[in-house]
């Protein structure tokens, strides 16, 4: 297994420094001051958890019609705070598109529950594909110059990502605490 971990951006810059209307959300509102207070803002939580065999979603991903991804994270986590699965959906639809947009068959999609002795409970969000050779890139696009935000929402929400490739399939994943 080849491990590359993506380091979180500065704490202090927003990706909608600037906009008329920025993008916020509770969660992640939450996760920064959580991290500031910890001084954990830029760790690694790449070290896996106790997967609890809580798998909410594995599938495999039909790139003509994303909005299904959604439907199907609002019914696995119907349980779950409003603002918990919109976070969710934009992440796994963000992770999605990026393998539908710039990688390979098979691609799949996985949901699954984490848990830390330290962190606590995460919802990990993976998008696997068969294009190892490419990764993505924060606030870049290979397709045009009006795309490349994704990513930087991805960065915003989750408390880290990262990529690794396992048996000739690249996994984009993505953490996010579960709240209590």
């Amino acid at each position: 297994m080849t491990e590359q971990r993506t380091a979180h951006a500065d704490a202090s810059r927003r990706p909608d420094e600037g906009r008329a209307k920025p993008y916020t959300s509770a969660i992640a509102t939450a996760n920064l001051a959580h991290q500031a207070a910890a001084g954990t803002r830029g760790e690694s939580h790449a070290t896996p958890g106790e997967t609890t065999g809580e798998v909410a979603i594995n599938t495999s991903l039909s790139c003509d019609n994303l909005s299904v991804v959604r439907e199907r994270i609002a019914e696995a986590l119907a349980a779950h705070d409003e603002d918990f699965v919109v976070d969710v959906q934009l992440v796994a639809t963000e992770l999605a598109a990026n393998a539908c947009d710039h990688a390979d068959d098979p691609r799949r999609l996985v949901l699954r529950r984490e848990e830390h002795p330290d962190r606590g409970a995460e919802l990990v969000v993976e998008a696997c594909d068969a294009t190892v050779s490419r990764t993505p890139v924060v606030g870049m696009s290979s397709i045009g110059p009006y795309r490349g935000h994704g990513m930087q929402i991805v960065e915003r929400l989750c408390t880290d990502w990262g990529v690794r490739v396992e048996d000739d399939l690249k996994i984009v994943w993505a953490r996010l605490p579960i709240p209590a």
